[in-house]
């Protein structure tokens, strides 16, 4: 096909996807002449108490905007300006979203650092960052501190004070200014810090308020971690155009009955959810009068159409932090009506799509080739990495735009009869695993450290359907190691979402003609060939009995020590959520998300579920006592 049919025009997308043919009757934001953080102001000063945040604390727009307005005065007096990076490390709140907004009024560039990464890891992205203040909380503080940047300690009551809030219009963020850095992995060993300007991000913007007819009166949720690049999706379309964000509390984010639940109780309208999660929601039963109009999904390949019925629409997205969180979209149709994987949906506005050979040359309608994409959406490039940027970023050869450049994402696509996107896979070994993009190499580097590994391999598998997890193969030399070893040592140097289910240990990797490690013959986890961890201590009180099941359940394993850490058996933060949950179920208590990562073990968690046991019964009248520990008696929790 011609390079000139690799973009379809807005007309030829009307005819077939409803979330695009409202784009010319609605007028969004102008990405021409404002920021983000202005238009954010414009709906403070249009609406001041019109709902802007709902969560644990909710905030009205004015008040979002003059506590913007007075930290970002802060902010400034410390220097921040047009591209000075400000790393962001606090836990999903209205706070956080108030310092995001500050960094962007102070002309900054905000750094999201989520506050499971390894320490070093943060301290890596704030050094290649070279961000000049750090915005926390007291209990990250001291870890973070450090003499190449400031620590500001932040909460609610913590905020710079004044009468008004008003914040000076003197700073010159331009529309190519950066808006915000988010790092990825990286396949050389280190992660890379993708820059997106203003201008980028208000593309996105402006798209996303046209193609799902966003007002004040719509009610979005933010369910994403602030390290992925989701959540930018999540906040500034909707605070742009005077809607409201629900922050959706950390438990029901990773449970689907718990979401679908919130998500009609607190009249969501649109709502996004990373695919694997999506397909778990789509199949549950919804009432009729939720008024859920879109659930927004992407960050993985998406293999399930929603049945018939359903009371709003599914939208499958994609595009990589390189070209600002999207890049093509469309509705899928119900099963049914195409019963083919749904496709990846056509380019977005102001983006183009095209699908080259090794030449750079477009390859015939219906051949795979790579994508590459082109538009306001493409990112500036990487932090520090300028043979990558160059690599990455290339010139534009389909048009005399000055500067225009591609981005090469290395995924395999090929147009389907209706102009639509079908996504392969990948042309090198990335991995994408509950939305996150993993290069191997990161982990294979960590391991190949260790002086007792020869050598190493990392993969994603999927043996049970809807199961997708990675695997490390070792290859040692001699030594006799062990799982719980081995994920120590990964877990000091990488976020919790790089951790591999297994280790397999192997004779010697098998390679391919060429010498390469070939993937296709590394064999599944089994008992032969896992790795185990030291004879671990079992359980002995029924509490810490009825925890090592659950976690058993939830990481697919034989047995759990007493003293054995959750996330070194390679739980997660979204099986940690999970984990609380079914504790929640199984005691009757409340515990909060952070216990599972202040006491991993069954042995801790066991010991403050008995403590809010013993509070529990402590409190109540004798008839109310008797008839709890009849109740624990019969779930086998008591004598």
């Amino acid at each position: 096909m011609s390079a000139s049919l690799a973009s379809h025009s807005d007309r030829e997308r009307d005819k077939t996807d409803p979330a695009v043919s409202r784009q010319r009757s609605y007028q969004g934001c102008d990405p021409d002449h404002l920021c983000v953080h202005q238009l954010v102001a414009r709906q403070a000063m249009k609406n001041p108490q019109h709902l802007a945040i709902s969560g644990a604390e909710s905030l009205t727009y004015g008040e979002l905007d003059a506590q913007a307005n007075r930290l970002a005065c802060q902010l400034s007096s410390l220097g921040i300006g047009p591209d000075i990076g400000v790393g962001l490390c606090l836990r999903r709140s209205p706070l956080l979203i108030v310092a995001a907004l500050a960094i962007l009024k102070a002309g900054g560039a905000y750094l999201p650092l989520d506050v499971i990464y390894p320490r070093e890891r943060m301290r890596f992205m704030l050094q290649d960052a070279a961000a000049r203040v750090v915005l926390t909380d007291r209990e990250m503080a001291e870890s973070l501190s450090a003499p190449e940047w400031r620590t500001v300690i932040l909460d609610p009551e913590a905020l710079p004070t004044g009468e008004n809030g008003e914040q000076s219009e003197t700073v010159a963020t331009t529309v190519d200014s950066l808006a915000y850095v988010i790092y990825t992995s990286g396949s050389s060993g280190t992660p890379k810090g993708v820059q997106i300007t203003h201008r980028s991000l208000l593309n996105l913007i402006s798209w996303h308020q046209r193609a799902f007819a966003v007002t004040a009166n719509d009610r979005a949720s933010q369910v994403a971690s602030f390290g992925f690049d989701a959540a930018v999706w999540e906040l500034w379309p909707y605070l742009t155009s005077g809607a409201t964000v629900c922050i959706t509390p950390e438990i029901t984010r990773t449970t689907p009955e718990l979401l679908r639940d919130w998500l009609v109780a607190n009249e969501i309208t649109i709502s996004f959810v990373p695919t694997a999660f999506a397909e778990r929601l789509i199949q549950l039963d919804w009432p009729v009068e939720t008024r859920l109009r879109f659930l927004l999904t992407g960050a993985d390949i998406l293999h399930r159409r929603p049945p018939a019925g359903l009371p709003f629409q599914l939208v499958n997205n994609y595009g990589p932090t390189e070209a600002t969180v999207v890049a093509t979209s469309s509705v899928v149709m119900p099963a049914g009506s195409d019963n083919d994987r749904p496709s990846i949906g056509r380019p977005i506005a102001n983006t183009q799509i095209y699908l080259l050979d090794e030449r750079l040359n477009p390859v015939s309608f219906g051949e795979v080739g790579e994508i590459y994409i082109g538009g306001k959406g493409v990112g500036r490039g990487y932090i520090n990495r300028p043979d990558l940027t160059a690599a990455r970023f290339i010139a534009d050869p389909f048009t005399n735009h000055p500067g225009a450049r591609l981005y090469r994402t290395g995924d395999l696509a090929r147009f389907l009869d209706d102009g639509q996107i079908a996504y392969i896979g990948r042309v090198d070994d990335q991995i994408k695993i509950r939305g996150y993009r993993i290069e191997p190499n990161e982990i294979i580097g960590v391991l190949n450290a260790h002086p007792d590994i020869e050598s190493s391999a990392v993969v994603a598998r999927e043996d049970v359907p809807g199961e997708r997890q990675l695997v490390a193969y070792i290859v040692t030399r001699g030594a006799t190691l062990t799982s719980g070893a081995l994920r120590s040592l990964v877990r000091a140097q990488l976020p919790d979402f790089m951790m591999p289910a297994f280790f397999v240990q192997l004779e010697s990797l098998p390679l391919t003609a060429n010498g390469k490690t070939d993937r296709s013959r590394l064999p599944a986890p089994d008992s032969d060939n896992v790795l185990q961890d030291e004879l671990a201590e079992g359980p002995r009180t029924p509490v810490e009995k009825r925890i090592s099941a659950i976690i058993r359940s939830l990481l697919n394993r034989d047995q759990v020590g007493v003293d054995e850490n959750f996330f070194f058996l390679g739980g997660h933060s979204l099986l940690a959520a999970q984990l609380i949950a079914r504790i929640s179920d199984a005691f009757g208590v409340e515990l909060p998300l952070r216990s599972i990562f202040d006491s991993p073990t069954p042995r801790q968690l066991a010991e403050q579920i008995e403590g809010q046991i013993v509070a529990k019964v402590t409190a109540m009248s004798d008839d109310e006592a008797k008839s709890a520990v009849h109740d624990l008696r019969n779930a086998g929790l008591a004598a």
